[in-house]
């Protein structure tokens, strides 16, 4: 067709049926004309074979300095960026316009293809059932979520298998630790029922970081333990080298994502407990395993058995309860019931709770506190340690450490400083005291806390005596019991019933 370049497919299809039939059919067939037919046929090459190369069109504006400065900049840098280049040469040489930029970002990106130097290779594997098992922590804070709306910074501990893509997440409230991955990693063995023949971690820098080295090699060792009680071989990858654990670490963003879609299902990030998020993680996972249930029950078949029990998951540490009532353990000091003055406390660390014995008898459990940085310090209080004493010395109140973790709900907060602007001093520790007094006495915490909002919201000071009045016992509610005695002349008859037995000669 007149105005229309031959292709070198016409070429080719030309070139094949001219071998049958004439040029003028051939040319048909190939869709031009007898003309050009007889004209190909004396010069047999591709159209594109025939094509001149394209030449520059206009001047190459780096010509002067790309070989004479771009180039020393890339072979003394390697890992120089295109633009802190850019922004040198225009420092340099400022006549050479804004206009250069893209031109320069091709001409590296070439010159590093020819001459760079070589570039790490990424290796993918071909993996096993039941070879390999992967941890890592992430971190979740972008999520916003909330319990009873604080914030909730936390993350996600994140056990996978590298062959089914079975998933196990724990929920950690404090930093990467050793307690959180064995935690994690047991409950996801004895959740799975069994165990791979390798565990790899990452370099558990984090979990390391600002610890001394004996104690950084002690946790080596207990690493390489936990594993050994599983029959795992323990292995790590390099150090800032994330893509060697890259099968859990491409799963965070999976796992991430699909915690977000769920939150925005739900209509809501905040939850009441802890435990309700932690339910909320547990499910979402279980369904993704769903998913996979035929390659998991596949690899389940081939795990190692579990030992006969669970390693030991938490911390040991001895403490001693100290005058104050209480003991201090990494920056956190805890209250205890003051009987336990003197004594030396075993305590068992796990990531959200200290476990406290006494010898071998458990004796309470604590909800685990944190300080962070080398002057913070933390304190969990309960009330009910120290109201004793507190209630024989109520001006301690004012200058008492830990003074607003000692209220257990904001409306004591409230009343505190409510009686401080209000009342004298002496008066408003006395009304303070006595309500936690009477809260812990007759175990109407919540509802003396609606009660005192409510007061303090119609702007009246509460009255402790009014208040220990109205959550007094009611006397309709004692049961009445009557006690009838037995008379002592019924115990007279029964004497006289009973035979007298003769003394033997």
């Amino acid at each position: 067709m007149p105005g229309r370049h031959v292709t070198d497919h016409q070429m080719r299809l030309f070139m094949k049926h001219r071998a049958t039939d004439p040029i003028p059919v051939a040319a048909a067939r190939a869709g031009f004309s007898a003309a050009t037919g007889y004209r190909i046929a004396q010069d047999p090459r591709l159209p594109s074979d025939k094509r001149t190369p394209r030449e520059r069109r206009r001047p190459d504006p780096l010509a002067v300095v790309f070989d004479t400065e771009v180039v020393p900049m890339l072979e003394a840098s390697p890992g120089l960026r295109p633009v802190a280049v850019f922004e040198e040469l225009m420092r340099r040489h400022p006549e050479l316009g804004a206009g250069v930029r893209r031109t320069l970002e091709r001409r590296i990106r070439q010159w590093r293809a020819l001459h760079g130097p070589e570039r790490e290779v990424i290796f993918r594997q071909t993996h096993e059932p039941g070879r390999l098992g992967l941890s890592d922590f992430t971190d979740m804070a972008d999520l916003g979520l909330t319990v009873a709306g604080a914030p909730l910074p936390h993350r996600l501990y994140h056990f996978r298998l590298a062959f089914s893509g079975f998933e196990h997440a724990h929920v950690v409230l404090g930093g990467e630790s050793f307690v959180a991955l064995t935690v994690g990693l047991q409950d996801a063995l004895w959740g799975l029922g069994g165990a791979p023949r390798e565990h790899r971690s990452d370099s558990l820098s984090a979990a390391f970081r600002n610890l001394a080295v004996e104690v950084e090699d002690d946790w080596t060792v207990r690493y390489a333990a936990l594993c050994s009680h599983y029959g795992m071989a323990a292995s790590r990858n390099n150090r800032g080298l994330a893509h060697e654990n890259g099968t859990i670490e491409a799963a965070h963003g999976h796992l991430k994502r699909a915690v977000e879609d769920a939150l925005l299902l739900r209509g809501s990030r905040d939850f009441d407990t802890v435990a309700d998020y932690r339910r909320f993680v547990d499910e979402l996972v279980g369904r993704r395993n769903a998913r996979n249930r035929k390659r998991i029950d596949a690899e389940r078949a081939v795990l190692r058995p579990l030992p006969s029990r669970r390693a030991e998951d938490g911390e040991q540490a001895m403490v001693t309860v100290t005058s104050s009532g209480g003991f201090m353990l990494r920056r956190v000091f805890y209250t205890v019931p003051s009987r336990l003055i003197g004594h030396r406390l075993r305590v068992r660390l796990h990531d959200d709770r200290l476990e406290v014995f006494l010898g071998g008898t458990h004796l309470m459990t604590l909800p685990r506190g944190r300080g962070y940085g080398d002057r913070r310090r933390a304190h969990v209080v309960d009330y009910r340690h120290v109201i004793h004493t507190l209630r024989a010395k109520p001006m301690a109140l004012p200058g008492l450490v830990y003074r607003d973790q000692l209220f257990p709900r904001d409306a004591y907060r409230h009343l505190y400083d409510a009686a401080m602007a209000a009342l004298p001093e002496k008066a408003a520790c006395r009304l303070v005291v006595g309500a936690l007094a009477l809260a812990h006495e007759r175990g109407c915490e919540a509802d003396l806390a609606a009660d005192i909002d409510a007061q303090l919201g119609a702007g009246v000071m509460p009255d402790l005596a009014e208040l220990r009045a109205r959550f007094a016992p009611r006397s309709g509610a004692l049961p009445e019991v009557t006690v009838a005695l037995t008379p002592l002349s019924a115990y007279d008859a029964l004497t006289a019933a009973a035979p007298v037995e003769e003394a033997s000669a």
